[in-house]
C-alpha cells in the first residue's frame, strides 16, 4: 500500500519531522519525482544549517540524477540565495530547510525554472502521487544516461545581485544589529553587507541547526527579546531579525520596537513605486489598511489577495506587480523573479534610514497608522462551525460587510477583522485593526468570545 503522504506534503512544500515522518530513502523518491514532473535537463539544489540537510540534499540529487538530470549544488545558502540560483541559472530549483520550524523538522521547498513556485496545483500533488506509488517498489528505472552531479559556490554572485538592485552607497553610516538565530542570515549577512557604510553588531551567526540560543522564528514576541536588548546596550539605529532560511526579515527601530511587516511593506512599496514610475502592488488580505493607502498615495495600484506565497507570486505574475508583501514579513520584488526575499527589504530599509537623517521609529511612523491586534490563534473542535457562528453573528449588521476571500473577513467603516483556519492544525488565526487601541481590543474580545465560547 502506498504511504500516506497526508502529514509531509503541504499546500506549498513538503516539512516533517526526521527521521519520523521522512528520510534519505524518501528524499531519494522526491528527487526523481521533481525531476520527471519539471521535465527539466539540470536542476539547482541548497540547503540550510541544520544536521539532517546535507543528507537528504544529496539524496534527493541522487534521486534526480539517475532521472537524467544535471545537478548543481550550490551547498549552504538561504532560501532566497536558492531562488537567485533558480533565477540567474534558469533551472528548477529545490531548497532543503524547515526554515522557522523546530530543529527536528526539516523540508523542501521547490521551484521550476526562475524561481516560478510549485504548489499543489503547479506539480506539488503531481509529485506526491508519484512518490506515494513508489514508496513500496522503489521509483522505476530509467532509461536515461545518469546525470552529473556538481558544486558551485553563488554566495558573491547572489550578495552583488542584491546590492545592484538597491543603492546603499551613499547612505550615512549606520549602526545595525542582526540576529541570525543561528540560521542562514549568519552565512549570507557579512558578504552581502560587506564594503556598505554600515558598523554590523551580529549576534548568533554561529550556523547551528539545534537553535542553541532561541528558535529562529522572528514573528513570536519571545525570539526577539535578546536582539532589543542588544539594540538598545548599542544605540544602534535599528535591529534586524532573520528566520532559520533568511528569507525573512523582522525589523525593530532605534528604541527596540518592533516595527510593523506592513509598515516595512507601505515602506518598500513607496521606494519600488518611485523606482518604476507607479506599478501593481500585492498585499495579502492581513495586512494593514495602510498599505493600500501608501500604494494609491504614491501612485500605485494595490491588489488584495489571499495569504501564501503561491497565491502573491501567481497574482505577481498575472498583473505585472512590482512588488508584494505579506503580514508575516514575506516581501516579493519583481527585480528578483517575483520571488520573497528578506534580505532585499532589509537593504531597502537600510537605504530609506540611511538616506535621511531621522531615526527609524520616525520614519516608519507614517507608514504605521493603525492599531492591529497582531496574530492570535485560538484551538478548536470544529473550524468550520466556528467560522459559520462568527458569519451569523456579523452578517447583517448595518455598515458591515462580508467576504470569504480566505477565511472570513469582517469590515466596518472604523475596524476590520479576518479568521482563517490553519490548514496544518486545529485553529483559528484571528487578525483585528481598527483606528484606535480601545476599538480594537473591543472588536478582538467580541470575536474570541464567538471563537472560544
Amino acid at each position: 500500500m502506498a504511504a500516506d503522504l497526508s502529514q509531509l506534503v503541504k499546500a506549498y512544500d513538503v516539512r516533517g519531522v526526521v527521521p519520523d515522518q521522512w528520510d534519505e530513502t524518501l528524499a531519494e523518491l522526491f528527487g526523481a519525482a521533481f525531476a520527471q514532473v519539471t521535465d527539466a535537463d539540470a536542476i539547482v539544489i541548497g540547503h540550510d544549517m541544520r544536521p539532517s540537510s546535507p543528507g537528504l540534499s544529496r539524496a534527493f540529487a541522487r534521486g534526480a540524477a539517475e532521472r537524467g538530470v544535471d545537478v548543481t549544488e550550490i551547498g549552504l545558502c538561504s532560501t532566497d540565495q536558492l531562488y537567485y540560483a533558480s533565477g540567474a541559472f534558469d533551472l528548477p530549483g529545490a531548497m532543503f530547510t524547515a526554515s522557522h520550524n523546530p530543529a527536528q523538522y526539516n523540508g523542501i521547498k521547490m521551484c521550476r525554472a526562475g524561481a516560478s513556485p510549485v504548489g499543489q496545483d503547479t506539480g506539488l500533488s503531481e509529485i506526491r502521487e508519484l512518490v506515494e506509488s513508489w514508496v513500496d517498489s522503489g521509483a522505476p528505472k530509467s532509461d536515461a544516461t545518469p546525470g552529473t552531479i556538481t558544486q558551485r559556490d553563488t554566495l558573491e554572485d547572489y550578495a552583488a545581485y542584491l546590492r545592484g538592485l538597491v543603492d546603499l552607497t551613499s547612505i550615512r553610516p549606520l549602526k545595525v544589529v542582526v540576529d541570525a538565530g543561528n540560521g542562514m542570515g549568519g552565512h549570507t549577512v557579512p558578504t552581502v553587507f560587506a564594503g556598505l557604510p554600515l558598523e554590523l553588531v551580529p549576534m548568533y551567526f554561529e550556523l547551528d541547526g539545534t537553535f542553541p540560543n532561541h528558535e529562529a522564528n522572528p514573528l513570536d514576541a519571545k525570539n526577539i527579546v535578546d536582539l532589543q536588548k542588544r539594540v538598545r546596550q548599542e544605540s544602534a539605529d535599528l535591529g534586524i531579525a532573520f528566520d532559520g532560511d533568511a528569507d525573512r526579515c523582522f525589523v525593530v527601530d532605534e528604541h527596540g520596537d518592533p516595527v510593523s511587516p506592513s509598515a516595512i511593506t507601505a515602506l518598500v512599496a513607496s521606494r519600488e513605486l518611485a523606482k518604476h514610475g507607479g506599478g501593481t502592488v500585492i498585499h495579502n488580505l492581513i495586512t494593514s489598511w495602510s498599505v493600500p493607502e501608501v500604494v494609491r498615495e504614491n501612485g500605485g495600484k494595490p491588489v488584495r489577495t489571499r495569504v501564501g506565497h503561491s497565491f502573491i507570486k501567481e497574482q505577481m505574475a498575472k498583473t505585472g506587480a512590482i512588488f508584494g508583501g505579506e503580514h508575516s514579513a514575506h516581501y516579493y520584488f519583481r527585480d528578483f523573479w517575483n520571488a520573497d526575499t528578506g534580505m532585499l527589504a532589509a537593504l531597502h530599509v537600510l537605504a530609506a534610514l540611511g538616506g535621511q537623517d531621522g531615526p527609524l521609529s520616525g520614519l516608519v511612523a507614517q507608514y504605521d497608522r493603525y492599531a492591529g491586534s497582531g496574530e492570535i490563534n485560538s484551538t478548536v473542535d470544529d473550524q468550520t462551525a466556528r467560522l459559520a457562528a462568527i458569519k451569523s453573528a456579523y452578517e447583517g449588521r448595518d455598515g458591515v460587510t462580508l467576504d470569504e476571500l480566505d477565511g472570513l473577513t469582517v469590515t466596518a467603516a472604523d475596524w476590520w477583522f479576518n479568521v482563517r483556519p490553519s490548514n496544518t492544525e486545529p485553529l483559528l488565526r484571528l487578525n483585528a485593526e481598527a483606528r484606535d487601541e480601545a476599538t480594537v481590543a473591543k472588536v478582538r474580545d467580541e470575536v474570541l468570545e464567538i471563537i472560544r465560547g
